[in-house]
This record gives C-alpha cells, structure tokens and sequence, in this order.
C-alpha cells in the first residue's frame, strides 16, 4: 500500500489503517534538518505484531525501518559512526 506525500497525510492515514501498532515501512523520500531524518513518503509493508517488532527492527536494513503508529512524525536520530 502505497501512503502520498504531503505534510502528515501519509502518518495520518497509516494511523488510520493501522491503530496503535507496529507497522514495517519503506521510506521513499525523506530530508536532513540538522542531527534528523525526517520522513515524508512511506509504503507501508505489513503491519508487524507487538512481539516480533524487536527482531524485526534488528533485521531492518536500508530505506526499511519499523514504526509505531502512535508517534505523530517518522523522525530518525542520526549518529556519526565513532571509532575508538
């Protein structure tokens, strides 16, 4: 299922399909605003049970990523990789 971009329609209306769960997620566009990602287009893929969102989220590689529909935006921290 493929969620539009524009402002928050695509959290609202994966909010709406999937209420308060974990979803697994493709991330098509997205912007850096300082030390964040901030997502603005998404597929969703499957919802994901509570139980198995960890190992999902481990296993999550590249534009993939597990979210939980009870956050208002898709946000990701990003870190410098710091090698002692």
């Amino acid at each position: 299922m493929l969620i539009e971009r524009g402002d928050k329609v695509e959290v609202v209306r994966s909010k709406k399909m999937y209420p308060n769960q974990f979803v697994k997620l493709k991330v098509l566009s997205s912007y850096i605003e300082g030390n964040q990602e901030i997502v603005e287009g998404m597929a969703v893929i499957r919802p994901v049970p509570d139980e198995l969102a960890t190992k999902e989220l481990f296993k999550s590689k590249g534009e993939d990523l597990i979210y939980h529909t009870s956050h208002e935006n898709i946000v990701l921290e990003l870190r410098q990789d710091v090698r002692l």
